[in-house]
């Protein structure tokens, strides 16, 4: 049984910083694809990031290059965002996903697992 669990969203002002953390439980593979979505109300579900779970390749929207970077501990199965320089349309929440295939997109369709969300609120 995979379980998804996010941590580290809050509560910052506009050019500051968040750190996203979600641990894999469960997950034994070692190879997929692992992301992090946002949902701001109203709004539909957007892909952010995405990395290879088997190697370093990653992906990052327009939207966020420059400003977040995804990263992975394969050793602590930890899937991590970095966001610098925030924005107040950065707000919303954030999701953790794993695909069990190599099919990696910032589509929101197609991926396996989903976290519960952790909420990112930038003024």
């Amino acid at each position: 049984h995979v379980q998804l669990v996010e941590s580290g969203g809050g509560s910052v002002q506009a050019g500051g910083s968040l750190s996203l953390s979600c641990a894999a439980r469960g997950y034994t593979q070692r190879s997929g694809c692992m992301g992090w979505f946002r949902k701001a109300p109203g709004e539909e579900r957007e892909g952010v990031a995405w990395i290879y779970v088997g190697s370093t390749t990653r992906f990052v929207a327009d939207s966020v290059q420059g400003r977040f970077t995804i990263s992975r501990d394969s050793a602590a199965k930890t899937l991590t965002l970095a966001m610098n320089n925030l924005k107040p349309e950065d707000t919303g929440t954030y999701y953790c996903a794993l695909r069990n295939t190599n099919l990696c997109s910032l589509h929101p369709t197609g991926w396996d697992y989903w976290g519960a969300g952790t909420q990112v609120t930038v003024s």
